[in-house]
């Protein structure tokens, strides 16, 4: 395993941000701000402001009092608008890369990912505006006419994460902004700027109307100030997050009692079952990229993988091998595949589900010691099924991936299954029949068949199931973020019981 702690020459991407993006403008700096640090090394990277309930309620009524000129916005003048943004974001390619690992911890291929993910959802979005805006309904009534049509909510608010910063902020608020809403999103205090100010900056060079995308960061432990203001508005009739169950419901409490609808994309356990007749090499290669993409802090990662007992040796052995090429250090270098996990508290919970695996019995395959933040890829098998990484009840967020060999396929398909989490899942098989037969059985959101449980496009409906959450993505978010109307036309006169 080569771990490099050489750290890339700096550059002026840094997180040096101290104003919030409230009704097309930063706000005055001056106010109390907080410290960014980089992952890798503790460094500083910058400050942004510790905003509050009073520059959430601000960001609010510029949304508010901007979503009625947008809603009505012409489809076409809406497009140039995505499109040129778009633009924005592939010309700040290089300055995007360098920030994401300062600010993130990501490696030059995840961040490019996310990147030409950003620009595709972008340039998609762009189009949505000309679909058919409803249709038109029989009635048994005589001479009237019913149509429906979707009309955009209103004001959203969004909670973006640390993790896939750059996409995962673009996901929050481009699919509500394309339907017709104005947005307030409220980034991770651990990456203020790759998870929405850089944003605003992209938005605002685009040329986007003033309040129709705000921006409102906090200091660690303070987000409640903001997010109450959320719930407590009429203004805000959507609120949508991307993070943990546990987060999840505790703000599930809240719109509960605000009746505030939710958009939710949590965490995931992901298994992948590689069925007897599977290609052993792909299969490889698949598990690698899905496991260990960004050190295993997606989603979409896979945590568990159920291989026939008659592949398992070959398998693993062919993993194993696999991932000890990856490189591990600085995200800046563009040989390094593996960064930084984002902070200590990320580290100690690895570090202890792998001491309590073995402390269980299980045999450590490759990596599972750490140097500073910096974890190898880490594989283990034979796992008890009582230990916390492999009971598929927890999310272990990070590179850990525990291996289980299986005789019986219906069993580990069962196994599979016995998880509140239900966002993806990957079958490797070469006879695509048989996967499809199987994949129909899965209660996740998403399932595939030859392919990495991180397998993702802009124009794909990514969403959970179960503790995994609710809502899509793409053009299916469209269900989440406008509500349909029924407007009936009577051409004769009605009749009525009294």
């Amino acid at each position: 395993m080569t771990i490099s702690l050489e750290t890339a020459a700096s550059t002026n991407a840094s997180s040096v941000v101290s104003s919030h993006f409230i009704n097309g403008e930063w706000t005055d700096a001056g106010g109390p701000t907080f410290p960014v640090h980089n992952p890798l090394n503790g460094e500083l990277v910058g400050e942004a402001a510790a905003g509050g309930s009073a520059e959430a309620r601000a960001a609010v009524e510029a949304a508010a009092a901007a979503f009625p000129a947008w809603a009505n916005l012409a489809p076409g003048a809406r497009q140039l608008l995505f499109l040129k943004a778009a633009d924005i974001v592939e010309r700040r390619t290089e300055e995007l890369v360098e920030l994401m690992a300062v600010e993130g911890g990501a490696s030059r291929a995840f961040s490019s990912f996310q990147i030409r993910l950003s620009a595709a959802m972008l340039r998609q979005a762009a189009g949505w505006g000309y679909l058919p805006a409803g249709d038109v309904l029989r009635s048994d009534v005589p001479g009237r006419t019913a149509t429906v049509t979707r009309k955009p909510l209103g004001v959203v608010a969004g909670f973006t994460p640390w993790n896939g910063a750059f996409y995962l902020a673009w996901r929050t608020f481009l699919l509500p902004m394309a339907f017709g809403n104005t947005t307030v999103i409220k980034p991770s205090e651990l990456a203020p700027r790759s998870a929405g100010l850089v944003h605003a900056e992209i938005l605002e060079e685009a040329g986007f109307p003033a309040g129709t995308f705000n921006v409102v960061t906090h200091a660690p432990g303070e987000a409640p100030a903001i997010s109450d203001v959320f719930f407590e508005s009429p203004a805000v009739r959507c609120i949508n997050f991307t993070g943990s169950d546990r987060t999840a419901r505790i703000l599930g409490a809240q719109a509960g009692r605000a009746l505030k609808r939710m958009v939710l994309e949590l965490g995931g356990f992901n298994p992948v079952l590689i069925l007897d007749d599977a290609d052993v090499e792909e299969s490889i290669r698949a598990v690698t990229f899905g496991a260990f993409l960004h050190q295993g802090q997606v989603c979409m990662n896979s945590r568990k993988v159920y291989v026939h007992s008659s592949l398992h040796d070959e398998f693993v052995a062919g993993l194993k091998a696999r991932v000890e090429t990856l490189k591990i250090g600085d995200p800046r270098d563009p040989a390094v595949i593996i960064g930084p996990l984002i902070n200590d508290g990320a580290v100690e919970q690895i570090a202890a589900r792998v001491q309590d695996a073995l402390d269980r019995g299980a045999a450590l395959v490759t990596g599972g010691t750490a140097d500073g933040r910096l974890y190898p890829p880490t594989i283990l098998s034979h796992v008890p099924a009582d230990a916390i990484c492999s009971t598929g009840a927890d999310e272990t967020f990070g590179p850990l991936l525990v291996i289980e060999a299986f005789d019986d396929a219906e069993e580990a398909f069962r196994a599979s299954q016995n998880t509140p989490f239900g966002l993806s899942a990957s079958i490797m098989t070469r006879n695509r029949a048989r996967g499809l037969d199987l994949a129909a059985r899965f209660d996740t959101g998403i399932i595939h068949i030859n392919a990495p449980t991180m397998a993702s496009e802009a124009s794909l409906p990514v969403g959970g199931v179960k503790d995994s959450g609710w809502g899509r993505s793409g053009y299916y978010a469209i269900e989440d973020f406008t509500e349909v109307r029924l407007t009936t036309v009577s051409r004769e006169p009605g009749r009525y019981p009294f």
